[in-house]
């Protein structure tokens, strides 16, 4: 992969640690304090308590992102990035593109998911 190319997906990576970043701020500041008019009466409190879950929760599954993020970020330190952890060949710049935090090529992404079906049932 050439220099340009790992620098655009360094900066595709940091853009996107800092839009969650932003968000979890936003969270913290906005969506954890129940205000008195949440609490009015039981539906009220009820609905709050069940955004304010669901707020939380989506910000656990980005905070695992961001964790996927900093790795990839660091298989670009490392001279890693692109390269399967399963079979070692390069994954396409299409994949990275559209999952630049992905650290397997498609074949084996496949054969990962098909291998969880057949043992899930």
């Amino acid at each position: 992969m050439s220099p340009e190319q790992l620098e655009e997906f360094r900066q595709l990576l940091s853009d996107e640690k800092k839009r969650l970043l932003q968000k979890a701020a936003h969270t913290i500041e906005n969506e954890i304090e129940l205000s008195k008019d949440d609490m009015a009466d039981d539906a009220d409190l009820a609905s709050a308590l069940t955004d304010q879950n669901l707020s939380l929760r989506l910000r656990g599954r980005e905070r695992s992102l961001m964790e996927k993020i900093d790795l990839a970020l660091e298989r670009i330190d490392d001279g890693e990035f692109g390269e399967c952890v399963v079979c070692g060949e390069d994954i396409s710049v299409k994949r990275l593109r559209a999952r630049p935090v992905t650290t397997m090529c498609i074949a084996c992404k496949e054969e990962q998911e098909r291998r969880e079906r057949l043992y899930s049932n």
